[in-house]
């Protein structure tokens, strides 16, 4: 049988040049001009005088850039484990084929298309002792109750991760319900007919079967907590004291504020390796499933 010859399609092509070329010139000579004044002794604008590793040794012995480095890790578990449960159980109520399902999948999604800037307002006026729920609660009558994160340095960050929370759920939440909707029917139909409880279905059958769908939620969140800045200026401004600063805002401020830009951009380059290494662990996951798959066929 003759092989059948597949048509270039040059208008596909042409359409995707001005993306190509936007990717290539803000996003990868951004990244490479970031990782190269990193290596320069730059201040105010860009110099070209080279000093090594000085500004990564002056970075990871600065103790903002390692308080900084702590909140994120502490930030990022917690957000992004709570975004990818509630996603997930979100999903299997959405699942569950509800009256108003369309009506509330917009409310679920609309943190997300909200601003973080507004997210982070609406939440640091939430939380604050003289306007928010501890206000609301002593005007009720319950004047022991004391609510009130943002004001502690102890407990400030928890205070991010809750607006976190409440801004991401809902898009990990779309992700994987179109993961549950893209499982044969069949398969659930034949679990419910065994007899198996509708949470060990879910939780031992349908959750393995949407790994891809997993995987993306999980990459976007690591992506939107290596990149948090709205949130925080927004709610806390990264304090009280430095309590919440991140990467994004210590970089922010070594641009702008002490008007470094080397410092800034070695902090900058140390916030992409993990993008890089999630990413490239992705890869090869993928690249070797469809090494077996082919082997298997």
């Amino acid at each position: 049988m003759a092989r059948t010859r597949r048509r270039f399609n040059y208008s596909a092509v042409i359409g995707t040049v001005p993306m190509i070329l936007v990717a290539v010139g803000v996003f990868v000579i951004g990244i490479a001009f970031t990782f190269f004044w990193s290596f320069t002794s730059s201040k105010l604008f860009p110099a070209y005088d080279f000093v090594g590793l000085k500004q990564y040794y002056r970075l990871w012995a600065s103790d903002r850039w390692l308080i900084s480095v702590y909140n994120i890790w502490i930030f990022g578990l917690l957000t992004i484990g709570g975004n990818m449960v509630f996603g997930f159980l979100l999903a299997v109520f959405m699942d569950q084929n509800v009256r108003g399902e369309d009506l509330l999948r917009s409310i679920f999604l609309y943190p997300f298309a909200m601003s973080l800037i507004v997210t982070g307002l609406v939440w640091q006026w939430a939380l604050d002792p003289n306007l928010g729920l501890q206000s609301a609660m002593h005007h009720w009558g319950w004047t022991s109750f004391q609510f009130a994160p943002l004001v502690d340095v102890n407990t400030a960050i928890y205070g991010l991760v809750v607006a976190g929370i409440w801004q991401g759920s809902g898009v990990s939440m779309a992700i994987m319900l179109a993961g549950l909707r893209g499982i044969d029917s069949e398969i659930m139909k034949a679990a419910k007919v065994d007899g198996i409880p509708p949470w060990r279905t879910y939780l031992f059958i349908a959750l393995p079967m949407m790994r891809g769908a997993l995987v993306t939620a999980f990459v976007l969140q690591c992506v939107n907590v290596v990149r948090v800045y709205d949130l925080i200026i927004a709610m806390t401004g990264g304090g009280p004291g430095i309590s919440t600063s991140m990467p994004a805002v210590y970089v922010i401020d070594m641009i702008t504020s002490s008007q470094n830009v080397g410092q800034g951009m070695a902090a900058a380059t140390m916030m992409l390796v993990p993008i890089i290494v999630l990413l490239a662990i992705v890869g090869i996951i993928g690249w070797r499933r469809r090494l077996r798959a082919e082997a298997g066929t």
